[in-house]
């Protein structure tokens, strides 16, 4: 009997059909990785200024449209008002002669102080007409309590030491240019944080209180 080729016989075991072959296997797909959604940016919060370290201290007296003189003049009738103040509220230190200062200021920049009170007062003449007068008083009322305060009073005490004593040495009839820095110094040291008590321990024989003069 002949024998039959290798692959012919393998036809008549599948009964006569063709042998299929065993379906290829498709690769494996390479695993991509999970892409996790961004992260969300935080939300921004928002930046509040700074608050003034003085809850008491009230809010400074703004003009109406001022020209450039009485800009000066406003300027130097705060320095007035501040010196004023702070020789009633700091005699506790005799250190910083703030009795002295104000009245040696009222007769060093005497003439300097009464025209910047004239101007004040056109200011509103200007605005107000026949209630200039009264509006000048409360305009100055204002100026004064805008500098009196408990709770920065440590502060604004040395910073009137200061400005009193710079005021002095300024000749006379130049205040004004001067006025526009040293009111500024005394109205920001409101805001500051207060100095230590020591300033307060002085013992009270110490203290020498000098009367006040006015002009």
């Amino acid at each position: 009997m002949r024998r039959l080729p290798l692959t012919i016989a393998l036809v008549v075991l599948a009964g006569g059909q063709p042998a299929l072959a065993a379906p290829k296997k498709s690769p494996a797909k390479a695993s991509r990785p999970t892409v996790k959604p961004a992260a969300k940016p935080p939300v921004p919060v928002p930046v509040e200024p700074p608050k003034p370290m003085g809850f008491m201290v009230p809010k400074v007296v703004v003009l109406r449209n001022p020209t450039p003189v009485e800009t000066e003049a406003n300027a130097v009738w705060n320095v007035r008002a501040a010196l004023n103040v702070a020789a009633l509220q700091c005699q506790f230190s005799p250190f910083l002669s703030t009795v002295k200062n104000y009245n040696d200021l009222l007769r060093h920049h005497g003439e300097e102080l009464t025209r910047a009170q004239a101007t004040m007062v056109a200011h509103f003449r200007r605005y107000d007409g026949a209630r200039a007068a009264n509006s000048f008083d409360q305009y100055t009322t204002r100026t004064y309590n805008s500098y009196s305060t408990l709770d920065a009073q440590y502060k604004f005490c040395e910073a009137a030491g200061r400005v009193g004593r710079e005021a002095l040495a300024i000749p006379r009839g130049k205040l004004g240019a001067a006025a526009l820095r040293l009111s500024g110094e005394t109205r920001s040291a409101l805001n500051e944080q207060p100095l230590s008590p020591a300033l307060a321990l002085v013992p009270m024989e110490l203290l020498v209180i000098d009367p006040i003069t006015e002009p």
